[in-house]
């Protein structure tokens, strides 16, 4: 029998008989009408949390891109330095802020049953331990005014940082500080901190969309000084 004849009477097995013969009907929607009962994204707590959370890393690329443009905060502090320590503290304060309506918003709204357990508390326990490791490695390595945009006053390091956590993942701070927010939301079996920790996925993901080619191109630019001189 020929490979072509065989192929023609044994024709290739679709597993579940292919999607279009899934009956949906017999499936079990109770547990996603219960997560929607729990989930309410008007509730003002829940509103503030999310604008908290994009507010900002829009406040500080603002302020920032600002700075780098116009020398306004360092000439008002006296100095890049102090400059970059105020914004430091200040973006600290906001950073608080914003744990603080996440949690307001988790305690606002039930725990989620399926997410109640041992195994889901522990492995959130595990995310915020490992998210922890990444935000405060990635400080040691950089520096204050390495994590807090020192390179838009000026403060430019001698070279990129390749070490840990930096060798494992780029923007390792922005994700640890991800994995702390999805840690603590399993830990409180609470489907509106994941929701939320999403949010702050997107806006770091925004945030770093902008920051990266910004920050490439204030090196670049002293690297070609560095080349005339």
């Amino acid at each position: 029998m020929s490979a072509e004849s065989l192929f023609d009477t044994n024709p290739a097995l679709d597993c579940c008989g292919g999607l279009n013969n899934v009956d949906y009907s017999q499936m079990d929607m109770s547990v996603l009408a219960e997560l929607w009962r729990l989930i309410d994204l008007t509730e003002p707590r829940f509103c503030v949390a999310v604008i908290a959370i994009i507010f900002n890393p829009f406040f500080w690329n603002v302020v920032a891109r600002w700075e780098h443009r116009t020398r306004g905060l360092t000439r008002l502090f006296g100095g890049p330095y102090v400059a970059c320590y105020c914004l430091a503290v200040l973006i600290l304060l906001l950073n608080v802020y914003r744990s603080h309506s996440i949690t307001v918003a988790m305690k606002g709204h039930p725990r989620w049953e399926p997410l109640d357990n041992t195994h889901v508390y522990y492995t959130g326990a595990a995310l915020m331990a490992l998210g922890s490791v990444f935000v405060i490695s990635s400080f040691m390595a950089l520096g204050v005014t390495g994590t807090f945009l020192g390179d838009y006053f000026g403060i430019l390091m001698d070279q990129k940082v390749t070490g840990f956590p930096f060798n494992v993942m780029e923007n390792p701070m922005y994700w640890g500080s991800t994995a702390n927010y999805l840690g603590l939301a399993l830990m409180n079996a609470s489907p509106i901190g994941v929701i939320l920790t999403a949010v702050v996925g997107l806006s770091y993901k925004v945030a770093i969309a902008y920051e990266g080619p910004f920050t490439e191109e204030i090196y670049r630019q002293r690297s070609q000084r560095c080349k005339h001189k």
